[in-house]
């Protein structure tokens, strides 16, 4: 039975590394979980000495970080272990070796474990209190030594945020391949035909005050300004109205999002504009 072994009352750095080995090292998915007091080994015995047993966080062992004052931590150390027995396995399909969204994903545990979320704009603001950092905390306040618990739930909301970075670095990509720029009486524009939803929100984190996606498959549009911008698009929805009346539009009540279609509402019918129609009534649009 292969064994993974991390300390006792998980944190994030333990958590994200088990989660490592589980979903990413052939083999081990089905991995045991055990707890030992932080430092010390499984049964005392000396670290790494049972292909079948990793210590991951704890241990002083390869996949453990507290004997050196180094930048990284375990989970790094767990995805570098990873890369390395992909290129000593020469695998045919490489699963980490590249992924951007796991190595990003890794960066961010390693600056948690480092304590530099202190570091954050405004670190006292609740919005961080959403954060996996204190959705650790709440668990253990609430299952107490039920580490199984923790654990078990704490892969779930990794497998989240994972596939989240993943379609974070796919509109990255979308936004540099196929991001059309354009200007506005409110400020600069951008707009893609993609089917990553993501483009708006990372299009509107990169500074652009309007951001405008068209679904290719769906035909489905959607419009949004930055919530503290000056921008107004009823003029847009009014001009949208008139030159493709067959269209479901909705104005939000901020006047800053402007939506055709959804997929909450299926009865919604999608524009025939195309999106450079689309940009040109929001370039030509005036106060």
């Amino acid at each position: 039975m292969k064994t993974i072994v991390t300390h006792f009352a998980p944190d994030v750095d333990a958590v994200t590394s088990v989660w490592l080995l589980k979903r990413f090292l052939p083999a081990w998915h089905e991995a045991e979980v055990k707890y030992v007091p932080a430092g010390k080994t499984l049964d005392n015995d000396i670290v790494d000495s049972d292909e079948d047993i990793l210590h991951v966080d704890t241990g002083m062992g390869f996949l453990d970080h507290h004997q050196t004052d180094e930048d990284t931590c375990a989970a790094k150390r767990v995805l570098e272990y990873l890369i390395k027995v992909e290129a000593k396995n020469n695998r045919a399909r490489q699963v980490v070796t590249g992924d951007i969204a796991l190595e990003r994903l890794v960066e961010v545990v390693n600056d948690i474990d480092h304590f530099r979320e202190v570091y954050l704009p405004n670190p006292m603001s609740d919005f961080y209190d959403f954060g996996l950092v204190s959705i650790f905390d709440g668990w253990k306040l609430i299952f107490g030594d039920d580490y199984n618990r923790i654990v078990d739930l704490g892969l779930l909301q990794l497998d989240g945020i994972y596939r989240n970075f993943q379609n974070k670095v796919w509109a990255e990509g979308e936004i540099k391949k196929n991001g059309i720029e354009f200007k506005t009486i409110w400020g600069k524009g951008l707009a893609a035909e993609t089917i990553n939803d993501e483009v708006v929100r990372i299009a509107q984190r990169m500074g652009y005050t309007v951001a405008v996606r068209k679904d290719p498959k769906k035909d489905y549009v959607r419009i949004k300004a930055l919530p503290a911008s000056k921008a107004d698009l009823t003029a847009c929805y009014n001009i949208l109205r008139i030159k493709d009346p067959k269209a479901t539009w909705f104005l939000h009540a901020s006047k800053k999002m402007l939506l055709n279609g959804s997929i909450k509402n299926p009865e919604s019918k999608p524009t025939s504009l195309t999106l450079r129609e689309i940009v040109d009534v929001l370039i030509k649009t005036k106060k």
